[in-house]
């Protein structure tokens, strides 16, 4: 099943969310940066953010989206942002609920040593759509017991 997502562009030279191939399961997004909030350009002119070592910035993505009803959007690193530069979101896993109509943010931080840029355009997380459910909650006074009972945190090996 496809779901139809709309995407609504803030600013119309905002890119649209690629796949990579025909079997990728998360989509590309792409970072915008308005001229006025970059700290510099490169050799093309494109507009450019810094995140400092262990900062967190905020980076838009210039598109508001609308999932379809009783989907939503989870949004994850890119893989080789994470591990070549020290790149992912702060919030390791981002929810976009099928309701919200803001501009779709990527909160990426920097576990690296060193400054790292981001340019207009770069990839910098990667989108899934996936349905969702709203569980009912039965309060009970006693849970049902397993063999694995409380443990937790390694119990079973690390």
């Amino acid at each position: 099943m496809n779901p139809i997502v709309k995407v609504n562009k803030i600013y119309p030279d905002a890119h649209i969310p690629t796949y990579g191939n025909e079997k990728a399961a998360c989509a590309d997004v792409y970072a915008y940066i308005p001229a006025d909030q970059a700290e510099l350009f490169d050799s093309q002119g494109k507009p450019i953010i810094r995140i400092h070592p262990h900062e967190t910035r905020m980076i838009g993505t210039g598109l508001r989206f609308a999932p379809a009803e009783g989907w939503a959007i989870l949004g994850y690193a890119r893989s080789g942002l994470a591990s070549k530069k020290g790149l992912a979101p702060a919030n390791k896993v981002g929810v976009i609920d099928e309701d919200y109509r803001g501009q779709a943010f990527v909160p990426l931080h920097n576990h690296s040593d060193i400054p790292q840029e981001i340019v207009h355009g770069d990839r910098i997380a990667q989108f899934m759509f996936v349905p969702y459910y709203q569980a009912q909650f039965d309060i009970v006074e006693e849970l049902d017991e397993t063999e694995r009972g409380a443990g937790g945190f390694g119990s079973t090996g690390v």
